[in-house]
């Protein structure tokens, strides 16, 4: 992990989620408070703005920068479950991790966000997103910048016909089946755009 790595990463991660905030906010309006990706936004908007600075730190830090930034910027439930994300990874993660260390390290960010938001999979939040991307990361195999995106999409898709059980969303019990989870579309975006620059590296 090269600071030009760093940079490419970080980068694609957060014009992502600038890129697709109005898409965002659009699926927050439909069952939820509509600011998730006025939120998201900012918060990235601001990572953006220290890009240069984070992308100098080793994986750690960097990692851990990120994450105290959504804290501070993206406020809601989103910024504490995003910024716990990547502050988790932070501390287990070495600064050149193997396969496993990042399976292991995602599996402890995935428990952390899931005690933060006290949420279990199934109940139509990022956890359904984030657990199934995990699995396929600790299955290994070949080929894993290009399967990642496609486990995350299909199941931010999967959260289509759930209903909400945490969350602004499940105060509309059944009125939020039909929708997909925003959170769940924030992470599947996240994961697209880490593994499509760890793709052309691969490649």
């Amino acid at each position: 992990m090269t600071t030009p790595l760093h940079h490419a990463v970080i980068a694609a991660m957060a014009r992502t989620i600038v890129d697709h905030a109005d898409e965002l906010t659009l699926l927050d309006q439909a069952i939820g408070d509509g600011d998730h990706g006025l939120n998201m936004r900012r918060g990235f908007e601001a990572v953006l703005a220290d890009l240069d600075g984070l992308a100098a730190k080793p994986l750690p830090d960097a990692l851990k920068s990120v994450g105290t930034t959504l804290v501070m910027r993206v406020g809601g439930a989103s910024g504490p479950l995003f910024g716990t994300l990547f502050m988790t990874l932070a501390r287990d993660l070495p600064a050149e991790p193997t396969l496993d260390e990042v399976a292991s390290a995602l599996d402890k960010a995935v428990a952390a966000v899931q005690a933060r938001g006290k949420s279990e999979p199934g109940q139509k939040t990022m956890l359904d997103v984030l657990v199934p991307v995990q699995r396929t990361l600790a299955a290994g195999g070949a080929d894993l910048a290009r399967r990642l995106p496609a486990a995350a999409e299909e199941a931010a898709r999967a959260t289509v016909p759930m209903r909400a059980i945490r969350g602004r969303a499940s105060f509309l019990g059944a009125r939020s089946v039909g929708h997909m989870d925003p959170g769940a579309r924030s992470a599947a975006l996240l994961v697209t755009a880490a593994c499509r620059v760890l793709e052309g590296v691969e490649a």
